[in-house]
């Protein structure tokens, strides 16, 4: 699968992260729970340096508790505050809240000893397409500030939010790239609807993550379709089980792809399949 989807603004999205972090206290870098290897800008830790940052791991309730708690481990042994989010329920906004005052104490104990009381802290929100940036912003303020939509991009413009706990959030148009290089990673922003669906083989892209699903979780399908799973049984015959306890079938008693394809990657974007991590930190060498 290539995919060839970089908008002509990326470079000046660049110098104006760069640019707006001379204004922030903090970062907030949101990722994909299913994905975080896969939705982590490759540029970012070089453009933020040496400025604090929170990870938020949104669409928590759509990932593994396993994987969940492997990430956790992961971030905290090389010192980067973590936090578990669900943007739409608003689960563990007060824990980010609670972990930005935190961070910043140093900060305000600081200013405090020059005599400036309750400056905000100012934080920056960045993140790659779908990890669900308008989400979490509508969650930090408690109501509907940001533009929020199911495909990617939909957040234009900047804007300075005022949230809870004294924090003020710069929304910069921090639609960032992928490491899109990788038939990984592409795959895994496909499977998660970060690569829109009308530029990638919707088939092809079934099958895969059937493949994917498979190899990291095969009772999820087996559990959610009725269906048996051979040992080395191949994802296509796989995927034909399901295309026929679900009556994708066409005329001539033939295996309607496209519809069987769309169902699966449907139902595992809205978590009906279970919760699955899709790639957990000893993942990272191949990715």
């Amino acid at each position: 699968m290539k995919v060839n989807w970089y908008p002509g603004h990326m470079k000046k999205t660049k110098e104006l992260l760069q640019k707006n972090l001379k204004l922030v206290d903090v970062v907030f870098e949101i990722l994909d729970s299913r994905i975080p290897i896969s939705s982590k800008n490759p540029d970012i830790d070089k453009i933020t340096g040496q400025k604090p940052r929170i990870v938020i791991l949104n669409k928590s309730d759509l990932s593994s508790e396993v994987g969940n708690n492997e990430w956790i481990d992961y971030f905290n042994k090389k010192n980067i505050p973590v936090v578990l989010v669900n943007g739409v329920t608003g689960s563990g906004i007060k824990n980010l809240f609670n972990i930005t005052n935190k961070l910043m104490k140093n900060r305000n104990d600081r200013l405090t000893k020059k005599g400036i009381k309750n400056k905000p802290i100012r934080a920056m929100i960045v993140g790659v397409p779908n990890v669900g940036k308008s989400t979490i912003i509508n969650a930090l303020t408690g109501k509907r500030s940001a533009k929020t939509g199911n495909k990617p991009g939909v957040t234009k413009g900047k804007q300075w939010i005022k949230l809870k706990g004294n924090i003020e959030l710069l929304d910069t148009p921090g639609i960032l790239w992928p490491k899109l290089n990788s038939k990984t990673v592409s795959y895994n922003l496909a499977f998660t609807g970060a690569i829109k669906d009308d530029i990638v083989d919707i088939e092809t892209l079934g099958l895969k993550l059937v493949e994917k699903i498979i190899k990291n979780e095969p009772k999820l399908l087996i559990d959610r379709y009725n269906i048996t799973i051979e040992e080395k049984e191949k994802p296509l015959e796989v995927l034909n089980s399901i295309a026929i306890k679900r009556g994708c079938i066409i005329k001539g008693g033939e295996i309607d792809y496209s519809r069987v394809t769309k169902l699966i990657i449907d139902e595992y974007r809205k978590g009906k399949i279970g919760k699955i991590t899709l790639e957990l930190p000893k993942d990272m060498a191949e990715v």
